[in-house]
């Protein structure tokens, strides 16, 4: 199969990679948990307080807000 020449502007967007800095590490992650306020937590840091911020493993509490999350399994 041959790659397109041209690229369109959805796959652009698509492609434009957005980092999110950990509120507890501080550091930048091309992925991180969000919260709609704001909240972003990196992958290490949840799973390392992950105790604390889930019950079921299917949502997390964000601890700024106390808002539900879920992790994208259900």
């Amino acid at each position: 199969m041959k790659a397109q020449a041209t690229e369109t502007a959805y796959r652009k967007k698509r492609r434009r990679l957005k980092n999110y800095d950990c509120v507890c590490c501080k550091m930048t992650f091309p992925f991180c948990w969000t919260c709609r306020c704001g909240f972003s937590i990196c992958q290490n840091c949840m799973l390392e307080n992950m105790w604390g911020m889930t019950c079921n493993a299917i949502t997390w509490t964000c601890p700024d807000c106390g808002g539900q999350n879920g992790f994208g399994n259900q």
